[in-house]
């Protein structure tokens, strides 16, 4: 069947009422779009996934936003563009030291040693156990894809092959799982 501009706003307005099936039309039909786009910014096939992951969690987040005025592709690439420029300011800030003089340099070499203590360690452990708990309150098949794509380090692809389902449904299942996780977190306040 082919995929119209009527087949796409239908499913557009069914994901507004939080159509699960209308979502995943929508994620199948756009995914490759977003991923080749961003992949080309990025170089980097992992980031190019959590970009893309995360640029169709804000967009089905805010899909009442959507203003059917313009191509819903070029709404979710200045979404997976925000994301990405997002993700760069992070990353930027996080390793920018700026040395402009004798004395601030003499600060850089003086930096205090931040490798983790045994109370870092203990908290870490702590925060693991109770992110853990949490991952253990969702329903089998979203803990396994969790534990496939975290724990495990697999690829969209492994974790297809590994469970025997269409790459798609990967894609959405852990869409939702992670969801589904910092929802609950967001309750009990972790």
């Amino acid at each position: 069947m082919e995929v119209t501009p009527e087949i796409i706003q239908q499913n557009i307005e069914k994901a507004k009422q939080k159509n699960q099936v209308a979502f995943t039309f929508l994620l199948d039909n756009y995914w490759n779009e977003v991923y080749g786009f961003i992949l080309k910014r990025t170089e980097n096939e992992a980031n190019a996934e959590d970009i893309t992951i995360e640029t169709f969690s804000k967009a089905f987040d805010k899909i009442q936003s959507y203003n059917p005025e313009f191509a819903f592709n070029t709404w979710l690439i200045s979404i997976a563009k925000n994301v990405h420029i997002d993700m760069l300011r992070k990353k930027k800030a996080s390793l920018f030291v700026d040395i402009d003089n004798e004395q601030e340099s003499q600060q850089a070499y003086n930096m205090p040693d931040t490798s983790p203590t045994i109370e870092d360690s203990i908290i870490k452990e702590q925060n693991l156990n109770k992110l853990l708990k949490h991952i253990k309150m969702l329903k089998p098949a979203y803990q396994e894809i969790i534990q496939l794509r975290y724990f495990q380090e697999m690829s969209y692809h492994q974790i297809a092959e590994q469970i025997n389902e269409p790459l798609s449904n990967v894609k959405v299942k852990l869409l939702r799982a992670k969801k589904l996780l910092a929802e609950s977190i967001l309750k009990s306040d972790f």
